[in-house]
């Protein structure tokens, strides 16, 4: 009768390689890759061993790093093998200008089937003796093999007459099996079901934050346009000052909206001139709240100046992100380093030149070299189903992508991560110094001006800011009503909210662009994809929201100045 043949597994086909000094193991590994033989890479002798243990076909030791002491662990290793096994060892031994010692002898004697190398190996020597001892070992399997074969031929002989009850225990054995593996796949489908709810509420989630984020910065829009009015009216400067003081409560309420945004995939880059060294400096304080007192925060700031045209809110999301995924990496406890160097030719298909990069890294468990490709996809998380939502390091990386750079990550299981983000340099001397735009009506002339805005509060603000500063407005609550307004009054300039009920500003455009092909318009709108909207529609300028008075009022500006030339 056919017996079941055991064929040696991928774990008894690879060569062990225990060559801790230097560059030996790497050299050896990229050596046998090209022959196609698994390499497993020994740090010490006891995990060489283990490996042993598990299965192999050969060993590759450097001589100065492995001995074979008498009584040793590995000693009783060789001398246990079975009658089959005669282990091959390739050693890979220095040059001897003196004759070896009587241990180091009685060390090579004691592994038996070994061939001596000696350094330096030519790649192609080092390969086929590679090769030749593996073939050797399948040779000891296919003798294995049939020592197997005989064992189960003559168990078999002599249990005959046990035949029936070992067929019903197969069959039971079969029957255990095939329940499992169905036990198996329901639970897989419970997981992936539970995976596919949970991105579908991360989805809905982000939907939901950015229409609250959207509705609360057109509140915020309204609070910081009624202040700048406020303080262009006072005549005292305590009003001024109390203006100027729940401004910047409210620059702080348009950072969250902002990192609301951000999530909600909805919110546009603000690039500026930044030094990175000073905005990492300033938020060392905000790292070590967000990060708790177990631990330690250590700055390593670049000695150079380090600027970059970069979105500083986006940057700071960006590392705040980065600092809370490594203390979680660290289950709360060890350093968390934050450091920023200048680079040049970084690679990674991004032009030559200096690059900024601000790096964080933990001491944490380490990620898999197997998921490192996955980590920067939205969605990917390797902590339990609900508690993670998986675009952490996404964000990250579509934040450098869209300033120009790449983000980077290194890990090491028991070492730690380090997540690189690295963007071109700038010059300090770059910023823009544009003489500021005279906004009255004497430098522009008088304007009729019409607004479509379908939130009342918003309207007003923007009539009133207009309306101070000389021009005379027209309002419409929606677009239907704003395109009666505009065949009625003909103005010179319309001023559109994107997000209304009913027609949207990318509608109103289209038909105000059929009665007046030549009307400037002006695009407000909170959201990041509607940039590309409003050039595509022809708006003169977009606005995003919140937008203070002077902004508004430098828009008017260009949008006119633009078409009279």
């Amino acid at each position: 009768m056919d017996l079941p043949s055991r064929r040696p597994d991928v774990t008894e086909r690879r060569v062990l390689v225990h060559a801790p000094r230097g560059r030996d193991a790497e050299v050896v590994q990229s050596v046998l890759a090209g022959r196609n033989i698994a390499v497993h890479i020994c740090l010490s002798q006891q995990q060489l061993l283990d490996a042993l243990n598990e299965g192999a076909a050969a060993a590759i030791v450097t001589e100065e790093a492995f001995s074979v002491s008498p009584d040793s662990p590995l000693d009783r290793w060789l001398t246990q093998q079975p009658s089959w096994s005669d282990f091959p060892f390739i050693v890979l031994a220095t040059r001897q200008t003196t004759r070896r010692t009587g241990s180091a002898r009685a060390s090579l004697h004691a592994l038996g089937n070994v061939v001596l190398l000696e350094r330096p190996v030519n790649a192609e020597t080092l390969a086929s003796a590679a090769d030749a001892a593996v073939r050797a070992r399948n040779r000891q399997y296919a003798t294995r093999q049939h020592l197997e074969e005989l064992d189960e031929t003559r168990a078999t002989v002599e249990k005959l007459n046990r035949e029936l009850e070992d067929r019903i225990e197969a069959r039971t054995r079969e029957l255990a099996g095939a329940n499992d593996r169905l036990m198996t796949e329901i639970s897989e489908r419970g997981r992936a079901q539970a995976a596919l709810v949970h991105a579908q509420k991360m989805e809905a989630i982000g939907r939901l934050t950015g229409g609250i984020a959207h509705d609360f910065n057109n509140l915020l829009h309204v609070v910081s346009m009624n202040l700048d009015l406020l303080g262009r009216l006072a005549l005292d400067s305590k009003p001024a000052a109390l203006a100027a003081r729940a401004r910047r409560a409210v620059d702080r309420g348009s950072k969250l909206t902002g990192q609301l945004l951000s999530f909600a995939r909805a919110q546009p880059l603000r690039p500026r001139l930044v030094d990175v060294n000073a905005l990492l400096f300033g938020m060392q304080e905000l790292v070590a709240i967000s990060v708790g007192s177990s631990v330690q925060l250590k700055l390593a700031l670049n000695g150079e100046q380090a600027w970059a045209q970069i979105d500083a809110n986006q940057l700071e999301m960006a590392v705040l992100n980065l600092a809370v995924n490594a203390k979680d990496a660290m289950n709360g406890v060890g350093t968390l380093t934050l450091s920023v160097a200048l680079r040049e030719d970084l690679g990674d298909d991004l032009p030559p030149g200096t690059y900024v990069v601000v790096s964080v890294a933990d001491e944490g468990r380490g990620i898999p070299a197997s998921l490192l490709p996955k980590v920067f996809d939205p969605f990917f998380t390797t902590k339990p189903v609900g508690s993670g939502t998986g675009l952490g390091l996404s964000q990250v990386y579509g934040f450098a992508q869209q300033s120009g750079g790449v983000a980077r990550i290194e890990s090491e299981i028991d070492r730690g991560t380090v997540v690189e983000i690295c963007f071109p340099a700038a010059d300090a001397g770059s910023a823009s110094t544009h003489a500021p735009i005279d906004t009255t009506v004497d430098s522009v002339g008088y304007r009729r001006i019409l607004v479509v805005e379908d939130d009342a509060d918003v309207r007003r603000v923007i009539v009133d800011s207009l309306s101070f500063a000389g021009h005379t407005v027209t309002s419409a609550a929606d677009g239907p009503t704003g395109l009666a307004a505009l065949e009625r009054t003909a103005p010179d300039l319309l001023i559109v909210d994107y997000a209304m009920r009913g027609m949207n500003g990318a509608e109103v455009i289209k038909h105000a662009r059929e009665i007046f092909p030549d009307l400037p318009v002006i695009l407000a709108t909170g959201y990041a994809d509607m940039v590309e909207v409003g050039r595509v529609l022809g708006a003169k300028s977009i606005l995003v929201k919140p937008f203070d008075v002077e902004t508004l009022l430098q828009a008017v500006v260009m949008a006119t100045h633009q078409t009279t030339h």
